[in-house]
């Protein structure tokens, strides 16, 4: 029913914002042609600029054969948009009711051939179906940000999804250069972003409770796990630090200090006290520095770990 994903030549990336607009810059890094639709031609210049920066990492890490920027075209009528898309990458607005509206839409416009895959990082697949006549081919497909270079995506289907569409998502990404994880089921978070989430919540408390500054959790977080994280995840991390046990030896020697009271996973109130001591904290870590500057650092960096890895694991 679908098409083979190997053959996908024309993306159509809906949204401006910096999820779509760089998942527009991934698949034309790819090689692929990219049909962008934004909302209104006022979008365009912020756009472009989410596009320069990405095409500037991109390029250091190494373009796919044929990988333009003259490749893509942008459009603000969602009809011409979809014309020709073998593949639909939605990055619209996180509110339901403007996701249910264009899914109902593409519905009526796309062949059923046609997987569209979304975005997004907070609403489940099965709301957003709902309104879709073809909900069989719809998927989520969650990037981590930036998703022009990180290469994870997240993919589940929602009620009415077909099997064959995940399968499909999954072996498509792979292709155009991502990690795909396909998940067991349907949760709210996703895999990723729940454990960022707990992460998150800690500092907050942390921060609440006059335990450490934003600095010092930043601090903490950038010397000690995610160097190792870089390598290995936090379970086969654990596994090796305990010698050749392994996570037997882990769980059997620290399993009684899981019930001390080292993390608070409900969430603090967010007070305006909390919140104000959030944003100084972060203000006064990023200092002079422009939102443009702090992200082309962060795209060096990253560029710079991933190309570590790559030349590491052909080592």
């Amino acid at each position: 029913m679908y098409s083979d994903p190997s053959k996908i030549r024309r993306v159509t990336s809906i949204g401006a914002g910096p999820i779509g607009a760089g998942w527009a810059a991934h698949f034309l890094a790819r090689g692929y042609d990219v049909t962008a639709y934004l909302h209104d031609t006022s979008e365009t210049k912020a756009f472009n600029l989410i596009l320069k920066t990405a095409w500037v990492s991109l390029t250091k890490l190494g373009l796919a054969e044929g990988a333009s920027l003259a490749r893509l075209s942008i459009v603000t009528d969602l009809e011409t948009a979809l014309d020709n898309a073998d593949f639909v990458q939605e990055s619209a607005p996180e509110r339901l009711n403007i996701k249910q509206d264009l899914y109902k839409k593409m519905g009526d416009i796309l062949p059923e051939s046609v997987v569209i895959g979304s975005s997004t990082s907070g609403l489940t697949m099965t709301e957003i179906q709902a309104s879709c006549a073809s909900p069989e081919r719809c998927v989520i497909g969650h990037p981590f940000n930036p998703p022009y270079l990180l290469p994870l995506v997240e993919i589940v289907g929602g009620d009415k999804t077909a099997i064959e569409a995940v399968s499909w998502a999954g072996k498509f990404y792979e292709i155009a250069g991502k990690a795909p994880l396909i998940m067991k089921k349907e949760i709210p978070g996703f895999v990723a972003t729940r454990l960022q989430e707990a992460l998150w919540r800690e500092a907050l408390h942390m921060v609440a409770n006059g335990e450490a500054t934003p600095k010092d959790i930043d601090i903490a977080l950038m010397n000690g796990p995610a160097p190792r994280m870089v390598s290995q995840g936090q379970c086969l991390a654990f596994h090796v630090a305990c010698g050749a046990g392994g996570m037997a030896t882990n769980l059997d020697q620290f399993g009684p200090a899981l019930k001390l009271p080292w993390t608070r996973l409900e969430a603090p109130e967010l007070t305006s006290e909390l919140r104000n001591r959030m944003v100084d904290g972060c203000n006064a870590i990023a200092g002079e520095h422009s939102f443009e500057d702090m992200a082309a650092q962060r795209d060096r960096e990253i560029v710079a770990v991933l190309s570590a890895l790559r030349q590491s694991r052909l080592g």
